[in-house]
Order: C-alpha cells, then sequence, then structure tokens
C-alpha cells in the first residue's frame, strides 16, 4: 500500500467543488475509483525565453500553483512577494546538487531549509552522480533525506539516468536509499524518451507505491527524441496514467510541463497555446485545485 505524502490543503469552497466533480464521475463510471483532487502546479521553465510572461499567464489559465527553482536565500523574500502578487504558491521546487560530492548534502540542507521557509512540501531533484559509485549517491541521499525529515520536506527524484531511469531502477534506487523522506518523481514523457519498449503506464505500476510527486510531459515516442508536445498529442496514455493513479489513491502534486520540439522556435502566443491546450485537456481527465 502507498504512503501518503503532505498535500496543499483546501479551502471549503474547493473542497465542496472537488467533492461533487468526484462524485459525478463516479456516478457515470462507478467501477471507476473516486479519484481524490489532486493540486496542480505549472513548470515555470516550460514557458522557455518567456518565463516573465508565465507569472500572469498561469492564473489565466485557472491554475494556481508554480513549480520553480529554489532561489538563493537572499531572494525569497523577493521570490514570495512576486507569487502573492500573482495569487500563485509554490507546489514544488527544483534543487540541485552533484552527488558524487560530500559537500552535497550541505548544499540541499539549504535548500531544504528554504523549502520549509517558504511552505513547499516536495523538492525535486535530479540524481547526478557524476563518475561516482551509485552507493556513493545512495548514502548522500540517505543523509539529504535526514535533514528532510527534520525539516518536513520530501526529496522527489526525477525520471532521469541512472537512478530513475524507469520503473525497476526506480524500485532499485528506493529499495537502496530506503528512506521515507527520499521518493520519486515520475516524469511521463521520460519514459519513452529514455527507454526503448516501454510506457508510462507499466512503469508506473511498478513504482507507484513510491511517487511522491508527478510530472506529466507528453513525447513522440521516439528514444532520445526531443519533441514533447502538449498534452493529448503525444504517446502517453494519460488516462492509463490517472487510472494507476485514481487507483492507488494518489494525492499529490501533479506538475504540468512542456518542452517543445528540438529545432522548432515557437513565440509567445504559441507557447502560451501549448500551455493553455495542455491544461484543457488535463481538466478532462480528473479533478484539480
Amino acid at each position: 500500500m502507498r504512503q501518503d505524502f503532505p498535500a496543499a490543503p483546501l479551502s471549503r469552497r474547493d473542497f465542496i467543488k472537488v467533492s461533487g466533480a468526484a462524485a459525478a464521475l463516479s456516478i457515470l463510471d462507478p467501477a471507476r475509483p473516486a479519484a481524490p483532487a489532486r493540486p496542480l502546479a505549472c513548470r515555470l521553465a516550460s514557458y522557455g525565453k518567456f518565463e516573465s510572461a508565465a507569472w500572469s499567464h498561469v492564473p489565466e489559465v485557472g491554475v494556481k500553483h508554480l513549480f520553480l527553482n529554489v532561489p538563493e536565500p537572499d531572494q525569497v523574500e523577493q521570490t514570495l512577494t512576486r507569487l502573492a502578487q500573482h495569487s500563485l504558491t509554490p507546489l514544488v521546487m527544483r534543487g540541485s546538487a552533484d552527488l558524487s560530492e560530500a559537500s552535497s548534502v550541505d548544499a540541499l540542507a539549504v535548500q531544504i531549509a528554504t523549502c520549509q521557509k517558504m511552505g513547499v512540501g516536495y523538492m525535486f531533484l535530479s540524481p547526478k552522480h557524476a563518475n561516482a559509485p551509485k552507493e556513493v549517491a545512495y548514502e548522500h541521499l540517505r543523509k539529504a533525506g535526514d535533514v528532510a525529515r527534520a525539516h518536513n520536506v520530501v526529496l522527489s527524484l526525477e525520471t532521469h539516468p541512472d537512478l530513475g531511469t524507469n520503473g525497476a531502477i526506480q524500485l532499485e534506487t528506493m529499495k537502496a536509499i530506503n528512506h521515507q523522506n527520499v521518493r520519486v518523481n515520475f516524469d511521463t514523457g521520460n519514459i519513452t524518451y529514455y527507454n526503448r519498449g516501454r510506457n508510462a503506464v507499466d512503469e508506473l505500476k511498478t513504482i507507484v507505491d513510491y511517487v511522491a510527486t508527478v510530472e506529466v510531459k507528453d513525447h513522440n515516442g521516439g528514444f532520445e527524441t526531443w519533441e514533447f508536445p502538449p498534452l493529448g498529442k503525444g504517446v502517453v496514455d494519460f488516462k492509463g496514467v490517472f487510472g494507476v493513479l485514481d487507483a492507488c489513491g494518489y494525492a499529490g502534486p501533479v506538475t504540468l510541463e512542456f518542452e517543445g520540439t528540438q529545432g522548432v522556435n515557437l513565440d509567445e502566443e504559441q507557447t502560451k497555446h501549448a500551455i493553455e491546450e495542455s491544461v484543457a485537456y488535463l481538466r478532462t481527465l480528473g479533478t484539480f485545485v
């Protein structure tokens, strides 16, 4: 059975709205598990060079949360002010460290403390460890997990080689680290990008008990082919993905990520349209707050 992770609080009005929508879905399809409300964020980097436009555009499309980089300590208040100005809250923040270095634990500790200060319960991390053995990365992540536990933060490891290439490898990594506060960020589009002959639904089934955060990103299915279209335009079976999440009662963060196609330079309006299409598609799959 999967374990619970921190979730964004709901206002009474949002709770009533979400409960009604979930009940309606169950009535329409009694065999379908009642889907919990999930907080939806947009990844700031999805806007590319138009990132400054995201701050006003994200709330315009009805999304209340952001996925953004952990700010430097001296930028925290400025970042919180900007979020408040746009009625946005940080849901997941991206940390970074070279896990081959012993100093990575201290570096992550600063970032984890920043997450707590900003009220963020999840810190995304690409588990890079240069040429050091996996065991070195495991040990540093275990120590960082202790820090995260003290700050009520969950470290969420991205679906990246070589510690998170696919479900089987993610499971191996989770069992090796064996820490309640070190978990998985399941990125739907990265499965077919980094693997041949695998799909997001089957890989999610393998690792779902360890998933703390989910990134929804589409892909054309080509191995190491940089073509990530708006949601619903690629090969990812999102209905299947959300079916797995519904079945296990996953209620954690869902982050929308759009990365586009290599060599295709979208303008600001095209970028915004891709985000709008993706949000509209997502809302056909579940209830988000």
